[in-house]
C-alpha cells in the first residue's frame, strides 16, 4: 500500500493570526516541542513501515505525532498541530500534564505492580477520592474502558441473580440503538453497527436494543427479567447524539420503578468533558453504576473503574472477577493526580465556559458548510454537508491547516479538545474550520 501524501500544515507564527500556532506555555510561536526529530525518520516512511507490520484495524490521517504538550502535538518533521481529538477524551487534561507526569515519574521509582494477590500502598485512597467524586460508595479498579462494560455486564447480571431473583441464565440487559461501548465480541454483538459486528458472530445472548433517547421504548423492553439498563450519557461515538433534557432523569425513574440497575457509560463522557464531572451531574441523576477510563489514566497509562453501590459491587466475592493490572500502583497514582485535578472543580468550570465559546463559534457556520451541530460542554458533533466531503476529507483539509480532528458516520466530524485549551486556540481552530468548509 502506497502511504499517503503527508499535508505540510501551517507553520506557527506572527504571521498566524488567528492563533492556532500560538503559544502554550513554555514554547513560543513556532518553536518546535522538546526533542527534535531523530536522523533518518520521516513521516512518510514511518506510514509505509506502520503499514508493513500491523493489522489493519484503524485508518489514520497522515500524520506521524513525535511529541506533545498540552494541546500541540509535533510531527517527526516538526510541523505543529492543535489537538481537537484529545485522545478520545483520553487527554482531558492535555498532553504530558505535568501534575500527571509528576505523579508517574514519582510512582515509577517507587513500586509499578503487585498484581491484586498482595495490597499496595496506593489504591485505598485511589478508590476513596474517586468514590468520594463521584458521589459513588464502591470501586473497581481495571484497565481498558471496554473491561469496565465487560465487569459492569457481568456484575449486572450477577446482581440480577443473586437479589432480583431472576432465574439463572435469564438475565436481559437493556441497550440504546446505535451506542459504543467498546470492541469485544460482548459488545459489538449488541452494537447497531455493521462495520463492528461483521464477520464476528456468533454473539452473546441477552440485550434488547432500543432506539436512544425513547422513554416509551425503554420502558416497554423492561420486564422482570432485566437486570440493567446501560447507556451512554451523550452518545460520543455516534456523533455526539445528546439527549432531550429529563431523558435521564426518566431512565433513573423507569429503572428504579422496574427494580433493575442504571448504568452509565460515562468513559468519554465523564470526568469534566461534558462540563461538570459527570454528565449525568447535569439532571442531577445518579446511576447504580458507572464506568470511567480514558480520562481516568491522564493520556499516561490506561485506567478505568466501575464506580457504584456497594451492595451492587458487592456481590463479587474473590476469585469471581479480576485482573492482573486492574489497580497497579502505577495506575492508582496517575488515577489519584486525576481526581486531584477535576476536586478544584477548575476543568469542569473550563469545560462549561469554553463550551459556550465552541457553540457560538459552530452556529454562524450553519447554512455555511455545516447542516447542523451538537455540543454537550467541550464537545461537539459537527455535522458538514456532504457535498463539500466527507467527514475524513474535512479532517484531511484541516490537517493542512495544523488542525486535528476525527471523522465519524459519513460526513460527521467530532471536536474534543484538551480542556487545557485557550479561548484564543480554540477560537483559531474555529476559523480554520470556517476556511475549510468556504474553500469547497
Amino acid at each position: 500500500m502506497t502511504a499517503p501524501t503527508v499535508p505540510s500544515g501551517r507553520p506557527g507564527g506572527p504571521e498566524d493570526p488567528d492563533g492556532v500556532h500560538g503559544t502554550d506555555g513554555a514554547d513560543g510561536p513556532g518553536r518546535a516541542l522538546p526533542g527534535g526529530p531523530g536522523p533518518g525518520r520521516d513521516s512518510a516512511g514511518l506510514i509505509r513501515a506502520e503499514e508493513a507490520v500491523l493489522a489493519p484495524n484503524y485508518h489514520p490521517l497522515p500524520v506521524v505525532v513525535a511529541r506533545a504538550e498540552g494541546a500541540w502535538v509535533e510531527d517527526v518533521e516538526g510541523r505543529r498541530y492543535l489537538d481537537l481529538l484529545a485522545g478520545y477524551s483520553a487527554l482531558n487534561f492535555g498532553h504530558r500534564h505535568p501534575v500527571l507526569v509528576e505523579a508517574a515519574h514519582r510512582q515509577l521509582d517507587r513500586l509499578t505492580l503487585t498484581s491484586r494477590a498482595f495490597h499496595n500502598d496506593r489504591l485505598a485512597g485511589f478508590a476513596e477520592r474517586l468514590a468520594a467524586l463521584t458521589g459513588q460508595e464502591a470501586v473497581l479498579p481495571m484497565n481498558t474502558g471496554a473491561e469496565a462494560v465487560e465487569s459492569a455486564v457481568k456484575v449486572a447480571r450477577k446482581w440480577a441473580y443473586d437479589v432480583k431473583g431472576v432465574p439463572d441464565g435469564q438475565a436481559t440487559i437493556v441497550v440504546a440503538a446505535d451506542n459504543f461501548h467498546g470492541r469485544t465480541t460482548t459488545v459489538v454483538g449488541f452494537s447497531t453497527d455493521e462495520t463492528a459486528r461483521a464477520g464476528f458472530g456468533p454473539f452473546a445472548p441477552g440485550f434488547r436494543i432500543v432506539p436512544y433517547n425513547d422513554l416509551p421504548a425503554l420502558e416497554a423492553a423492561v420486564d422482570a427479567t432485566t437486570a440493567a439498563v446501560l447507556l451512554e450519557p451523550v452518545q460520543g461515538e455516534a456523533g455526539v447524539i445528546v439527549p432531550d433534557d429529563g431523558y435521564l432523569s426518566g431512565v433513573r425513574e423507569i429503572t428504579r420503578r422496574a427494580g433493575c440497575l442504571f448504568v452509565a457509560d460515562e468513559i468519554q463522557s465523564g470526568l469534566g468533558r461534558t462540563g461538570s464531572t459527570l454528565a449525568v451531574d447535569l439532571e442531577e441523576v445518579t446511576p447504580d453504576l458507572v464506568l470511567l477510563g480514558k480520562a481516568l489514566g491522564g493520556g499516561i497509562v490506561p485506567v478505568s473503574a466501575v464506580v457504584g453501590r456497594r451492595d451492587v459491587l458487592g456481590v463479587l466475592g474473590p476469585g469471581t472477577h479480576g485482573s492482573t493490572f486492574g489497580g497497579n500502583p502505577l495506575a492508582a497514582a496517575v488515577g489519584t493526580a486525576v481526581v486531584g485535578l477535576l476536586e478544584t472543580g477548575e476543568y469542569q468550570r473550563r469545560a462549561a465556559e469554553l463550551g459556550i465559546v465552541l457553540r457560538d463559534g459552530l452556529a454562524p457556520l450553519v447554512g455555511r458548510g455545516v447542516l447542523g451541530f451538537r455540543t454537550r460542554g467541550l464537545w461537539a458533533g459537527v455535522d458538514v454537508d456532504p457535498a463539500l466531503g466527507t467527514g475524513r476529507e474535512v479532517g484531511e483539509r484541516l490537517l493542512a491547516e495544523g488542525v486535528l480532528v476525527k471523522d465519524t458516520h459519513g460526513s460527521t466530524i467530532r471536536v474534543a479538545p484538551p480542556l487545557t485549551i485557550t479561548e484564543d486556540q480554540l477560537r483559531g481552530a474555529l476559523a480554520a474550520l470556517e476556511r475549510v468548509l468556504s474553500a469547497g
